[in-house]
């Protein structure tokens, strides 16, 4: 399964990226190994950046510049390529680790995460953010969600854990029609085993985890926390900032209704909704 899919969509595309890091790199007489040295990052990491498995922090291409002696180049392209994702500028860098990612865990406090959204249910939140946006701008939204979903395609890559408050399942997004659509696509993607789902009840009290909170784990690297709000996003990547927010995912998990329970429950209310239309 090709690994982030929106890369080719830009006008550069990483793999251009990754040819010129090479050119560069052989050009000065150096190794994988010994750029990844000295930009403090390891060769395999070179490697993968080379053939566009894997995109590099700016930090990282910014190093590789002064290395290089290349002029800010590849800090310019980094740019280029990051503000022509079809993604909200806080959320691009975590959408590429989600297409890198062997486990996604996430804690869904008001809709459901974006990696489950029927179009209907996407379009409607992209309404409720963005009301005055023309049709055009919101199915461009859409088509953009819709297409991250390709992570999924592969049986068992990555391994994803959602938990949803309550409060997502109540919330009627778009009308009882387009609520249970989106309810039975979730039971429909747990009853294939393809993800573990839970619930967090309204009597369960306070949750742990404030607000949207994603883990995400990779063979190669180490994991990292994403936390979002209104218009922001936050990459963590401090081992003990990401253990922190570990935990407190692991204390949501555990006031959860079981999985069995948790499908039964979406289940449920899916249906009053079906009886609503």
């Amino acid at each position: 399964m090709a690994k982030g899919g929106w890369l080719g969509q830009s006008r550069i595309g990483w793999g251009f990226f990754g040819r010129e890091l090479k050119r560069r790199r052989e050009a000065a007489g150096l190794t994988q190994q010994e750029l990844g040295m000295r930009v403090f990052c390891s060769g395999s990491y070179i490697g993968q950046f080379e053939t566009a498995i894997r995109k590099p922090q700016l930090d990282v291409a910014q190093r590789i510049d002064v290395v290089l002696e290349t002029d800010g180049f590849f800090e310019r392209v980094w740019e280029e390529l990051f503000n022509s994702s079809p993604y909200a500028e806080w959320f691009t860098e975590a959408a590429y680790l989600q297409g890198l990612a062997t486990s996604i865990c996430e804690y869904a406090p008001v809709f459901v995460p974006g990696l489950l959204q029927t179009a209907a249910y996407a379009r409607a939140v992209f309404l409720g953010g963005f009301p005055f946006a023309p049709d055009s701008e919101i199915e461009k939204r859409v088509a953009a969600r819709l297409e991250r979903q390709r992570i999924l395609q592969d049986p068992t890559t990555p391994l994803l854990w959602v938990v949803l408050d309550e409060n997502v399942l109540r919330r009627k997004i778009g009308g009882a029609a387009v609520m249970h659509e989106q309810l039975m696509r979730v039971a429909s993607v747990a009853h294939e085993r393809r993800m573990g789902v839970q619930v967090l009840p309204f009597d369960a009290g306070a949750p742990a985890v404030g607000g949207s909170l994603t883990l995400m784990a990779f063979d190669d690297a180490p994991p990292v926390a994403y936390c979002e709000g209104h218009r922001t996003g936050n990459l963590l990547d401090d081992p003990a900032v990401v253990a922190h927010c570990q935990r407190s995912y692991d204390l949501v998990r555990a006031a959860a209704l079981s999985p069995e329970a948790s499908l039964s429950l979406i289940e449920s209310v899916a249906e009053e909704y079906a009886d609503e239309r």
